[in-house]
């Protein structure tokens, strides 16, 4: 009796779990289980909490609303939210339409958005608008992270003081060791391989610029970025942390794997959390 009792247990148990369908996992750096509430209360101690995205995935954007409207009444509105998806000389034309001096049809035929802004950022803007909050342009213009690519970071030195307002200050600091930049490099061998980590670090350093100069007292700054961009504390954070030292971050990164009931060994250390998606969820576009 007490067998069959068991072994009635262990069948529950297995279809239970095989009619539970969970679409993500949040675990901590070294891939155990933990909760948003934990993860919120870090994020709430935090100068600047980074998302990095997977720029198709419904889950971040939907984790990417959420955390903010937690953070925003956790810190009683003291929020302040940035994105690599705008670009810095496009700061005024974001303002003006979170100000509501340009509608949305304006704002789309001034600013360079990326294809998925209305889909998957428009939300994120929108808030800001309806709280008042700022919102930050932290990339470097696209044109020039082009040039450096085909260039070299000599080529910002020939840009018009005007211009170079844009970028973060010259000379660049820049550490080709870093695991992140040699998994770029090795991507791509010889001349442009040489580039491609570089026109990455101009991108990093440029946004790690801007986060710093808009950081406030008793506020947490949310960023929005690509994965890459500050997986394992480097990329923006490496650039941040010269910037401001002992700045206090938390990094938060969406990986997508096949079963999310374990965390693959490639992303262990990737971020202070991780939230793992299933690997079938459609893409946004």
């Amino acid at each position: 009796m007490k067998y069959y009792i068991v072994s009635l247990l262990i069948l529950i148990g297995i279809f239970t779990h095989a009619q539970k369908k969970t679409a993500y996992r949040i675990v901590n750096t070294k891939g155990n289980k933990t909760s948003y509430k934990k993860l919120l209360k870090k994020a709430a101690e935090a100068d600047v909490v980074f998302i990095g995205e997977l720029h198709n995935n419904p889950i971040a954007h939907w984790f990417e609303i959420e955390i903010t409207k937690d953070l925003y009444k956790k810190k009683k509105g003291k929020i302040i939210l940035g994105a690599e998806m705008f670009e810095t000389d496009n700061q005024d034309e974001l303002d003006l339409y979170l100000k509501d001096e340009i509608d949305q049809k304006a704002f789309d035929s001034l600013a360079r958005l990326w294809p998925n802004y209305k889909t998957d950022y428009k939300m994120l803007v929108d808030f800001a608008k309806e709280k008042k909050l700022k919102f930050i342009a932290t990339n470097i213009p696209r044109r020039y992270a082009r040039m450096v690519y085909r260039k070299g970071f000599a080529y910002l030195d020939s840009l018009p003081d005007d211009e170079k307002k844009w970028v973060t200050p010259l000379p660049i600091a820049y550490d080709s060791t870093l695991s992140q930049y040699k998994k770029m490099r090795d991507m791509m061998p010889g001349h442009g391989g040489e580039n491609l980590p570089k026109a990455q670090a101009v991108k990093d350093a440029t946004m790690a610029h801007n986060i710093a100069k808009h950081l406030e007292p008793d506020h947490t700054f949310i960023h929005f970025n690509g994965s890459f961009h500050s997986a394992f504390d480097q990329g923006i954070l490496w650039y941040l942390r010269r910037e401001k030292p002992g700045v206090k971050t938390l990094t938060i990164e969406v990986v997508s794997q096949k079963d999310i009931r374990k965390l693959e060994p490639e992303y262990k250390g990737t971020a202070d959390f991780i939230i793992i998606v299933d690997d079938d969820m459609p893409g946004s576009y």
